[in-house]
Formats: structure tokens, C-alpha cells, sequence
């Protein structure tokens, strides 16, 4: 059973990035330079609102046979206020097509677990207001 949140105004509107960054999945193609073209990668990242992210931390329990969820909280680092907190969900040298229907669905499954999150936090946010 979750237990409702009580939340300021000020967490309310960082959630939806009027104060804080908003939360996004990118699919990137990295082209690695020195005197000529190195290496392509093509790679998964993502950035997760500071605010959802802590709010599925404290319920990390609820999320317990949930493995994205628990990958994300466990391999995210805090970039700061602007950027959230940040993972890479994929990374793999770029040669062609093979590479990048493996991107393609890193990045579907990595858009669906943090809409999972916001969800969640939506949730609690519906539950608290009718609380109120």
C-alpha cells in the first residue's frame, strides 16, 4: 500500500518542468573525431525529473519485480537541477541497421518505464488532491 504525498506547490511545478527540467529519452548518434571519423556509436539516454526520480526512490519497494525501474534508479547519476538525473540505457557501436533496431527498442522500453514513473507520481498527485 502507498502512502499519499502531500506536496508544496514549488514540487508540483518542478515536476512538470516549470522550475526543474523535464524529463526526456534520447536516441543519439555519436560520431567520434581525432584527424578523421574514429568511430560511430549509436546510443539510449535518459533524463528523469529530480523530483519523480525521488519520489519512485522512497517507493522503490512497490517497483520490487519491476527490473527497468530498478536498473534506472540503480544506474542514474544526479547531473543537477537543469538536467535531472541521467542513465544511458544502450550503447553500441554504430555499423547499420542491426544497431539501430536494438536503439530503437532500448529507447521504447526506456519511454515506457519512465512513463511508468510519471504515472505513478500522477497517482499520488490525483490521490492527494482529492484528499485536500
Amino acid at each position: 500500500m502507498r502512502k499519499n504525498l502531500k506536496l508544496t506547490p514549488k514540487q508540483v511545478a518542478e515536476i512538470w518542468g516549470d522550475e526543474g527540467p523535464y524529463s526526456e529519452a534520447k536516441l543519439i548518434l555519436e560520431t567520434r573525431l581525432d584527424d578523421s571519423v574514429s568511430r560511430d556509436f549509436i546510443t539510449v539516454e535518459a533524463n528523469i525529473n529530480p523530483l519523480t526520480f525521488k519520489i519512485i526512490k522512497q517507493n522503490r519497494h512497490l517497483f520490487k519485480d519491476d527490473q527497468k525501474i530498478q536498473q534506472l534508479l540503480d544506474h542514474s547519476h544526479y547531473q543537477g537541477p537543469n538536467f535531472g538525473y541521467s542513465t544511458m540505457a544502450y550503447c553500441e557501436e554504430y555499423f547499420g541497421k542491426r544497431e539501430f533496431k536494438k536503439a530503437e527498442k532500448a529507447l521504447e522500453y526506456t519511454k515506457e518505464t519512465i512513463i511508468k514513473m510519471h504515472v505513478f507520481v500522477m497517482d499520488l498527485l490525483e490521490d492527494t488532491r482529492e484528499k485536500i
